[in-house]
């Protein structure tokens, strides 16, 4: 890239800075560049290699950036923190660590498969939730135009309404009023999203509501296991790279992204700082289970706890697995005979009244 730049050149650079590095390209770059350190050469010189042949403009300008930066004497994980929305803090520590040791490429290895499980476990609750949410909108949509669209036409052939059955009644009067005051539906569903979005923003009210999914049955023990393997894995990793025990869980409290475990952890980290052990501070809590705070005390007694932390991760990562399997089986039929209820309902409602009326006519 040349350094006399155009405006147009100017705009693109902005825009490209304002985008994110995705999670794939930011395995290939952790991957390739750790071939390269282990191939012998030099790390300025793998960048620049990289940034050639890279075809992702957003990437291209992150390599371009980190060439520069490192021809000026700056260290890889002082590049890495120029772009905080792409590296985690966590990577930036493991890289700042292994520096010193000139390891370098053997971490990046290890830190792109951290990142790949991590993403992985982000992805399974995503999927996990991306069904029956797609389930609720159908079933609200459909609903939605049975009630604007199909019973008005219905309801059309009852002259007297007010000998109709109470349940049909009430169906008229919620048809009436999605009918009449859509715009306030909408606004309504518009408003509650974007307080909930703000609401969240403040650490107080996040807390009551992380607090608040960790209530809810079933999914709690997924966000448990969840949250738990990537303390574990991020946390391992820092440890084995030498990042110091309090630092480690000041970074991973940041990416638990839940407010209860965030505030515990910290507190875990005064505690280990007061040197009390791991498994005397968390003993007890509910956001812990007992067979890992077993195992944290067994092995943290054999100076061992680095590997027994990464042994738990992979022990909730197939429990995230089979977790979620089950709950994808107890949702479908859930999901479905709510589906019939309110199909079953709205049908009765109408019905109903048909069927009175075909009762009187046939008496008479």
């Amino acid at each position: 890239m040349a350094n006399n730049l155009t405006l147009f050149d100017k705009i693109n650079d902005y825009l490209y800075a304002m985008q994110n590095l995705s999670i794939k390209d930011k395995l290939v770059f952790y991957r390739l560049l750790s071939a390269m350190i282990s191939a012998w050469m030099w790390l300025v010189k793998a960048i620049d290699v990289l940034e050639i042949q890279e075809k992702n403009p957003v990437l291209r300008r992150i390599l371009w950036v980190f060439s520069k930066e490192l021809k000026s004497w700056k260290k890889l994980s002082e590049c890495l923190e120029l772009f905080p929305d792409s590296f985690s803090e966590a990577e930036v520590g493991i890289i700042s660590s292994w520096e010193k040791t000139w390891k370098l490429n053997s971490v990046l290895v290890d830190l792109a498969d951290q990142v790949e499980k991590v993403n992985s476990i982000n992805n399974k609750l995503k999927w996990a939730l991306m069904y029956p949410a797609f389930i609720i909108l159908v079933v609200i949509w459909v609903v939605f135009v049975m009630m604007t669209m199909v019973v008005p036409k219905l309801i059309e052939i009852f002259d007297d309404k007010s000998k109709l059955p109470e349940s049909t009644q009430v169906l008229i009067a919620v048809s009436n009023f999605m009918v009449n005051y859509w715009y306030i539906i909408i606004l309504f569903f518009v408003l509650s999203i974007i307080w909930i979005v703000i609401w969240k923003t403040t650490s107080n009210w996040k807390y009551l509501f992380d607090k608040i999914l960790l209530k809810i049955p079933i999914f709690w023990e997924v966000l448990q296991k969840i949250i738990l393997s990537k303390f574990s894995r991020v946390f391992s990793n820092l440890i084995s790279s030498w990042v110091s025990m309090v630092e480690s869980l000041r970074i991973v409290s940041d990416i638990v992204w839940n407010e209860v475990y965030r505030q515990r952890i910290l507190l875990l980290a005064e505690d280990v700082k007061s040197w009390i052990k791991i498994n005397e501070s968390i003993e007890g809590s509910p956001l812990f289970p007992v067979m890992m705070v077993q195992m944290i005390k067994v092995w943290e007694d054999t100076a061992t706890l680095d590997k027994t932390i990464l042994k738990i991760a992979d022990f909730y990562d197939e429990q995230v697995d089979n977790t979620i399997r089950v709950l994808n089986k107890l949702l479908e039929p859930f999901i479905i005979v709510f589906l019939a209820i309110v199909v079953w309902f709205i049908a009765m409602a109408i019905m109903q009244p048909i069927m009175n009326l075909a009762d009187t006519i046939s008496n008479k």
